[in-house]
């Protein structure tokens, strides 16, 4: 019987050990060491460190984003923006993104993880909204979700994961006046 606080020690010597060196230069003795435990108890539950990752990334993809429900378009889209910004803002989140994102290139495996973890709950997210809106006469019952996601969040991840700057004051506020503007046009 495999304990959980070992496994749970690792998942989070995973994200630490990503943050801090990126996966190409991680190891499993590396986690073993940040998690304080032998190069065995990581070996007893992956078999590599990219089943590894991919199953650690892959257990946060489950956890998702809960869909806002303020009772208005521009409140759900605001919501979501601020705990998107957030998430992707987090010291562990800014680094290890961008690194998987490269690393996803090499690794068939990674990509899909990443594309459950990123853009898979997210439509989740985004198609409850569109719903929601929608019934609520805000949005045609046609709005289609998956431009939603782009305009919603494609912003976002531009200037926090790609051009990796702050947003300035009121950036939230007027993004999600843009996007509820493009989705109602």
């Amino acid at each position: 019987m495999l304990r959980e606080d070992v496994t749970d020690a690792i998942r989070a010597a995973v994200f630490a050990e990503l943050a801090a060196v990126g996966f190409s230069r991680m190891s499993i003795e590396g986690i073993a060491r940040r998690a304080g435990v032998g190069k065995t108890a990581v070996y007893r539950r992956w078999k590599s460190k990219l089943s590894l990752v991919v199953d650690v990334v892959g257990a946060v993809a489950v956890q998702g984003l809960p869909a806002p429900d303020t009772g208005s378009l521009y409140g759900d889209v605001r919501a979501l923006l601020e705990v998107a910004s957030h998430a992707l803002r987090h010291p562990v989140a800014s680094q290890v993104i961008p690194d998987l994102l490269v690393e996803a290139v090499r690794h068939p495996e990674i990509a899909d993880t990443l594309k459950a973890a990123l853009l898979d709950s997210q439509q989740g997210v985004v198609a409850q909204i569109v719903q929601a809106a929608a019934g609520r006469g805000e949005l045609p019952a046609d709005t289609d979700p998956d431009r939603a996601l782009d305009l919603v969040l494609g912003p976002l991840y531009w200037r926090l994961v790609v051009v990796r700057t702050e947003p300035p004051r009121g950036y939230l506020d007027d993004l999600a006046r843009a996007t509820v503007a493009a989705l109602t046009a």
